[in-house]
């Protein structure tokens, strides 16, 4: 079976050989192999599934073939070929014949091959997808191999259907040669190179195949029956490892993991809780800082992610937590990923703490010069209690002299390595706070961030005001334009986005400006102002027109989502979402929460054509049915799937082969309390039972990359 090009000890997997090593595969094939389809050793090559499975044991008769059959297997006489047509329209015509009729065989690629490879006049095994041309059966480039009555007995299972690439085919590795190579290894692999890793109880109690069994199964099954009961329990075993890796870095980090200690609630969270908060504070919230308090104090590096509805609240909560951090010496910053919003927040925090005798800096790509160099000598001093900043904060001369909290909002805008780092910049690493307004469904969010301990404010402070959502089309435009001149003569402001084409920055920008024309026709000066923000305008450009509309000097904001996130303007009372149908829910949700957060009554209106796909008139319904964020999210994935779930996770992102975390939501759930029973009763994983476990992940050490922070 392997070309031994190199001595394999006896106590090496024979998993780990170079894919080069098997027997059929060889230098050139293992290149093509690796570059194709990434497998580069005897496990990639396992762990490349069939997509489908045929029963090729199955003959039908030529004369039995009816239209509707999709997939069908022949046997027959090779007729001589004939080629026809010229340059584009040339193809290799041949027809195979049994005892009950002729079926035709056409090619329009690799023709000269085809002609090498084929004999008329011998018999062949002809499988593909059946179609009739003038009513008479027809297969395109269907897959043939010599005839032999005798081998066809032989074949008592399913056939397996992988997915292959034109450069592997064009060098004869197509599915069917995948599955000869797949076939060559399965044979000869046995439980000593497919340890099971699950305890035999669980493997009873959920009544699941043995994991050698398995990868026989998933390739060549029997029945389809056997396919099914294999496929579970590789997905079982794909979702439980992953789990079970980010919820041991969990307990290492809770048990080994050392953090700065704040011992006690002083004199600035307490002044500022009594006399400067603005409202009261949900029960939502009194719960995410009594988690967050138990956290800091007990000598443990935090990392926990914070999850909250569109204006749920999650900013207060942040800045009596650098409060926190400031009564017990410590500094804190917080990370926005746009100026804009970095520059809300600062506004926002100094406001609030304008009684109390607390530094608030900013730190921007925009802060130049003896401005900038007064401020790092604050920050090094240890005079400055909040840094509010973009990624300028994490660049190497921004040093601090007590970091000890660091808040990274809307995390996913940023990559793993800038989060780190920040945790960098201080001997013992600081507490981590990762926020995110974009709600991920609770079974998603304990698999994306096993390894971050979890927090969701589910509630809205009270005095909101639900936001009036409706669905307009095209030919209502002139009614909608009318409806927000009435809000802007009550003395309201509004926004009206138009959608990010990301293929083209030209034609974004062509359509704002397209749209922006049209805006001036309905609302022309003097009698009203319109402030243009998309992401081409200079910076400061754009800050000085997002000012004009947050100091209410113009009442139109004609933007891109580039304000998707964070900017706050009380008086807006009204979201016009241009061609809705080209958002997605998360983004529909978080341009809505721009508006309702005064006391007027607010409104989304969705503008979209007249023709709507199946898909986005269900995006449409679902907005204006409900305002929950959680709801809203739960709907998104079940349509769109978890894709990469929103960037949200940049490193040991969830590739998985098999489980997919929207549809088998139930195995996922049962995987994680399998998970927690068992690092509950032994975190250690020293007890025999678990010997199955502690063995395959010493196997896979090194594989997983799970970041730190998210």
């Amino acid at each position: 079976m392997f070309v031994k090009k190199q001595p394999i000890s006896d106590n090496q997997n024979i998993l780990s050989s170079p894919v080069g090593y098997l027997k059929g595969v060889g230098p050139q094939r293992a290149e093509l192999l690796q570059k194709e389809l990434n497998v580069f050793t005897f496990n990639d090559l396992l762990h490349h599934y069939p997509f489908r499975h045929v029963d090729k044991t199955k003959l039908t008769l030529v004369g039995t073939l009816v239209p509707g059959e999709e997939y069908v297997q022949v046997a027959g006489i090779l007729s001589p070929f004939e080629l026809i047509g010229e340059k584009r329209g040339r193809r290799l015509i041949a027809q195979l014949k049994d005892k009950t009729g002729v079926l035709e065989l056409v090619w329009f690629q690799s023709i000269q091959l085809i002609q090498k490879m084929l004999h008329p006049g011998q018999a062949y095994l002809v499988y593909g997808k059946l179609s009739f041309f003038m009513g008479k059966p027809q297969m395109v480039h269907p897959e043939m191999e010599a005839w032999d009555p005798e081998k066809l007995k032989g074949r008592d299972y399913l056939e397996p259907v992988y997915p292959s690439t034109e450069k592997l085919k064009a060098k004869n590795l197509g599915g069917r040669q995948l599955g000869k190579l797949t076939a060559t290894l399965v044979q000869h692999l046995t439980e000593r190179e497919l340890p099971e890793n699950l305890p035999q109880p669980m493997l009873e109690a959920l009544r699941l195949m043995p994991r050698a069994e398995a990868y026989r199964n998933i390739h060549f099954p029997k029945t389809t029956a056997l396919y099914e009961a294999a496929v579970r329990r590789l997905k079982f075993e794909e979702i439980f490892f992953a789990q079970l890796r980010m919820n041991l870095l969990r307990w290492e980090r809770h048990r080994f993991s050392k953090g700065v200690v704040f011992e006690k609630v002083g004199e600035f969270f307490n002044r500022f809780y009594r006399e400067c908060l603005p409202f009261e504070l949900t029960n939502a919230q009194k719960r995410v800082l009594k988690e967050i308090r138990v956290d800091t104090g007990r000598g443990k590096q935090m990392n926990r992610l914070l999850q909250g509805d569109v204006g749920s609240g999650k900013t207060i909560v942040a800045l009596l937590n650098m409060l926190l951090a400031a009564d017990n010496g410590f500094q804190a910053v917080l990370m926005a990923p746009t100026e804009i919003l970095a520059r809300q927040h600062y506004q926002g925090i100094k406001e609030l703490l304008e009684p109390l005798p607390v530094e608030v800096a900013i730190l921007t790509g925009t802060t130049k010069g003896k401005e900038r160099r007064a401020l790092l000598g604050q920050l090094a001093a240890g005079t400055i209690h909040i840094l509010v900043g973009t990624h300028a904060v994490i660049e190497d001369p921004v040093q601090f002299r007590n970091l000890g909290l660091v808040i990274i909002d809307e995390q996913h805008r940023f990559g793993v390595a800038q989060r780190a780092r920040l945790w960098d910049k201080a001997p013992i690493p600081p507490h981590v706070l990762v926020m995110t307004a974009t709600p991920i469904p609770r079974t998603l969010a304990m698999t994306a961030y096993g390894d971050l301990d979890y927090s969701v404010i589910d509630e809205l402070p009270p005095g909101r005001k639900p936001i009036q959502t409706v669905h307009r089309y095209e030919n209502d435009r002139s009614l909608v334009m009318d409806f927000l001149k009435a809000e802007i003569e009550l003395g309201r402001q509004v926004y009206i986005i138009f959608p990010l084409i990301e293929e083209s920055e030209k034609l974004d920008y062509e359509n704002l400006m397209q749209g922006y024309e049209e805006v001036k026709t309905y609302f022309s000066e003097p009698q009203y102002w319109i402030s243009m923000v998309h992401g081409k305008m200079p910076a400061l450009q754009k800050e000085e027109n997002m000012r004009r509309f947050v100091t209410h000097d113009t009442q139109i904001m004609v933007s891109t989502t580039v304000i998707e996130v964070g900017v706050n303007v009380p008086n807006a009372s009204v979201m016009l979402i241009e061609s809705a149908e080209k958002f997605g829910l998360s983004q529909l949700h978080q341009l809505r929460g721009r508006v309702g957060r005064g006391a007027e009554k607010s409104y989304c209106v969705l503008l979209t054509g007249k023709k709507l796909g199946n898909e986005a008139r269900e995006r449409m319904k679902i907005m204006t049915s409900t305002s929950n964020g959680f709801v809203i999210a739960e709907k998104d994935l079940e349509l769109r799937g978890p894709g990469d779930i929103e960037g949200t996770r940049q490193s040991g992102a969830l590739s998985f082969k098999l489980i997919d975390i929207v549809n088998d939501r139930p195995m996922v759930e049962a995987a994680k309390q399998e998970c927690e029973k068992i690092l509950k009763d032994d975190p250690d994983l020293s007890k025999p039972e678990h010997r199955t476990i502690r063995e395959f992940l010493k196997t896979q050490k090194g594989k997983t990359a799970w970041s730190k922070i998210s």
